[in-house]
């Protein structure tokens, strides 16, 4: 997660750095962004290993925005999220933009992809984009990748890679 400013941690040099909590970090912010290491995961060998521990990590985050957060960020604050929809609390959020408590989002990720709750659908202080966080080169390149093995799996009579129920 990005503050829009130097990174807050705690804990010896070589020990583990371990962010600041969330509600300090957007004290006094203009942007705080969340965003998870998908993009260095793209490095992984496996993709679906890439995908658990980008999972994992949002799972250990729990919704890391709540109100407190909101309200921390303040009035002239923006939320952005490209990590996971899950967070943030979606409907913390939505009160938080109809009341003024910040000034806007940026969310490119929803709790219940792809619906996204009709409120924010309304707003003029968020903008929402399709999920395309992940357009990154190393990302599609994975994709693309992950297609063909399945073509290939599948021609050569063979279990596919990620085969969908």
């Amino acid at each position: 997660m990005d503050a829009g400013g130097p990174s807050d941690a705690t804990g010896d040099e070589g020990a583990g750095l371990r962010p600041a909590p969330v509600v300090q970090l957007a004290v006094g912010r203009y942007v705080l962004t969340l965003g998870l290491p998908g993009g260095t995961l793209a490095t992984c060998s496996d993709p679906d290993e890439a995908a658990d521990e980008a999972g994992a990590i949002a799972e250990e985050l729990g919704r890391a925005v709540d109100a407190d957060v909101l309200r921390a960020l303040g009035p002239d604050g923006y939320l952005v999220n490209v990590a996971r929809g899950s967070v943030v609390d979606e409907q913390a959020l939505v009160e938080a933009l109809q009341a003024g408590t910040i000034a806007g989002a940026g969310l490119d990720v929803f709790e219940a992809e792809p619906n996204v709750p009709a409120a924010l659908l309304t707003l003029d202080n968020v903008v929402l984009t399709p999920h395309v966080g992940s357009a990154t080169w190393q990302a599609r390149r994975a994709m693309a990748d992950l297609a063909f093995g399945n073509l290939v799996a599948h021609f050569a009579g063979r279990p596919l890679l990620t085969p969908v129920p």
